[in-house]
């Protein structure tokens, strides 16, 4: 229901179309006003004659409004006024319409001034009338007058067009304004026409034929649009189109003019047939194929791929030929592997085929391998030679190890590692590989690396340790070495601390024997002490065991010393040794007790625990002794003192210790 209010038109008011019914969107009006068909043009008048000037003048896009007991527009009196509608519009083909009003006070409809509904009386019920009409093709005016005499003022009106196939016997205009164009590049068709007029039009049809054929009856395809793009098949080939719109009632306009398309040839010839039965008995050295030939008139020739794998791939790295008849020989590397062929047809276009069966050959292998281990390296071990380097079989599918060579020498297969035992200590030997494929073919040498064999085998533990105190020390003893390049031992000794530890100090060079006996003595050791001993077998290379893995020995010393300890000499007396001899040095000058006689010798003994004198000497020059009554093989200790004429005797010097 559209109320009359007050509105400023500048333009045209713009119409939509969708499905057969009518939209609009009002523009606003000018002095002039102007309403685009099928928007109504809509008059008021202060009178029921519509004589005189319009008081306003606007667009309305449908006959649909209820006023009531009110003036419909300002300007106007509520009652004893009119209102006219007006629109000229193309019906297209035309057609049968239903024309249908309702209202109070009076209505009058006119199509192209002739009048088909009337309807002119006061009344206070609403009055309708709908009647059926006949619109010639092409453009129409249709004019609604509407007048209120007294009371509410209502009015509604609307022509639609009859779509049953019964009663529309009218087919569609031919669709105009057709063209096509081809795009090259992607084989499209694009085709465009311009809109029909048929209010009851459902849509169009899209024909195609083959130059030389009919159109037939079923449709390419349907829209209700102006254009559609086809993908007609791209063989060179010309193709017509042609256009025709159909109307709700199913009836169907004549075709427009063919519009031709001539498209690119992007059709591939077929796959050529029989490739695959070619075979070869057992392994060849030259390869022939023969096919079925292609029966396109375009046809013109093939490309044959081959590669060592399946399935063949028709790129520009497997092409070995471009033959122009169905055969093809080929002679492939001798590799010793299954090589594997397919073969395309190619058209006068370039279109190439589909990849056609595969056809198997195997070839005898004489080819050697290409590969080269760079990270050959030479490790040398306690008793050998290891070699390793890395390898990667995809360099060659056929690739089955390496030959191990020493000095030029062939010494034997290995597949990434070879252990060679058959060294000596302190030689020097160079080493290269060859690789070797299933079929014995070998490649280039690699570099050669060299390694000089070193003794790094420790002798074995010492067995047998004994460690026994005796009155010249402690008195070792073990199992000799059965190591064939033993060449000395290392002994150590430990003694125990206040904390409970035990370090272990190399006595070697302290030791009676010397480092190359397994008897031995650990001499001039203090007494009463809890000894631990260890002893290493060393071979000529320096190899040693680890001292921490070594067992030991434990033993407690004899008690020796005296218990009383002596300063090495006093204000008057001094001692001294060599060479197993004692010397006794006298000062008188310094002595305030009177002039000493003699020297008096003692020697400590240690069962008794005490000192015992042994002799004495004649006067008190500078002496010299020895003691040949002294226990041999043993530790002896003495001390001296000076003897007075009354038989005193001074302080004691000493103590000496002898072995």
């Amino acid at each position: 229901m559209n109320s009359a209010r007050r509105t400023t038109i500048t333009s045209a008011a713009v119409l939509a179309v969708t499905g057969g019914l009518l939209t609009t969107t009002a523009a606003p009006a000018s002095a002039a006003t102007t309403c685009t068909s099928p928007v109504f043009k809509r008059q008021f008048f202060a009178n029921t004659t519509f004589s005189g000037t319009p008081k306003k003048t606007d667009c309305d896009s449908a006959i649909d409004q209820n006023w009531g007991t009110s003036a419909p527009t300002s300007g106007l009196p509520s009652n004893n006024f009119g209102v006219r509608w007006s629109v000229t519009r193309d019906f297209g083909s035309g057609g049968p319409f239903s024309l249908a009003v309702s209202g109070l006070d009076g209505i009058r409809v006119y199509v192209d001034g002739v009048r088909k509904i009337d309807l002119w009386k006061n009344t206070s019920t609403t009055v309708s009338k709908t009647v059926n009409v006949t619109v010639p093709s092409g453009k129409h005016t249709l004019r609604v007058d509407y007048v209120n005499w007294t009371g509410s003022a209502k009015v509604k009106f609307a022509y639609t067009p009859r779509t049953s196939a019964t009663v529309d016997k009218v087919k569609p205009l031919t669709p105009t304004g057709t063209s096509v164009s081809y795009d090259a590049a992607t084989g499209k068709a694009k085709l465009t026409w311009a809109k029909n007029k048929e209010m009851d039009l459902a849509g169009y049809r899209v024909y195609r034929r083959l130059k030389g054929t009919s159109f037939g009856s079923t449709p390419l395809a349907t829209t209700t649009g102006t254009s559609y793009t086809d993908t007609p098949p791209a063989t060179g080939e010309t193709y017509y189109y042609e256009i025709r719109a159909y109307d709700k009632a199913g009836n169907q306009s004549s075709g427009t003019a063919d519009q031709p398309v001539t498209t690119v040839d992007t059709t591939a010839p077929a796959a050529p047939a029989g490739v695959e039965d070619n075979w070869g008995v057992g392994m060849v050295d030259k390869v022939t194929l023969r096919w079925d030939g292609n029966t396109e008139a375009d046809i013109a020739g093939y490309r044959v791929y081959r590669s060592t794998s399946k399935p063949v791939a028709p790129t520009a790295a497997n092409l070995v030929g471009s033959p122009t008849s169905a055969y093809f020989q080929d002679t492939p590397a001798p590799t010793g592997d299954w090589y594997y062929y397919v073969v395309t047809a190619v058209d006068t276009h370039g279109n190439e085929s589909a990849v056609s069966g595969t056809a198997e050959f195997e070839t005898y292998d004489e080819t050697a391998p290409v590969f080269v281990p760079t990270d050959l390296k030479a490790t040398d071990g306690p008793d050998a030679v290891t070699l390793t380097w890395s390898w990667n079989r995809d360099q060659d599918a056929d690739l089955a190890g390496f030959e191990v060579y020493r000095d030029g020498y062939y010494i034997g297969d290995a597949t990434g590692e070879f252990v060679d035992r058959d060294v000596e200590f302190g030689e020097t030997y160079s080493y290269y590989v060859r690789a070797e494929d299933d079929d014995h073919n070998l490649g280039p040498a690699s570099a050669a690396v060299s390694v000089t064999h070193t003794d790094r085998t420790a002798p074995g533990a010492v067995t047998g340790l004994t460690a026994k105190s005796a009155a010249n020390g402690i008195l070792l003893d073990w199992d000799d070495s059965t190591a064939e390049d033993f060449d000395h031992y290392e002994v150590y000794r430990a003694e125990e601390t206040d904390g409970g530890s035990w370090t272990y100090t190399n006595i070697t060079d302290s030791l009676v024997y010397g480092s190359t006996q397994s008897e031995n003595r650990d001499p001039n050791l203090p007494d009463d002490q809890n000894l631990r001993y260890k002893v290493i077998a060393v071979d000529a290379a320096g190899n040693a065991l680890d001292l921490d893995s070594v067992a030991y020995v434990a033993v407690n010393e004899f008690l020796m010393k005296p218990d009383m300890v002596y300063a090495e000499h006093s204000d008057i007396l001094t001692t001294g040794n060599a060479q197993g001899e004692i010397h006794i040095s006298y000062d008188q000058s310094a002595d305030t007790y009177g002039t000493a006689a003699k020297f008096r010798v003692y020697r400590w003994d240690n069962s008794a625990r005490e000192y015992v004198a042994q002799f004495d000497t004649q006067d008190t020059a500078d002496y010299w002794f020895t003691d040949p009554t002294a226990p041999s093989g043993s530790t002896v200790f003495y001390k001296i003192t000076a003897v007075y004429p009354d038989g005193t005797e001074s302080a004691p010097v000493g103590t000496w210790m002898f072995t």
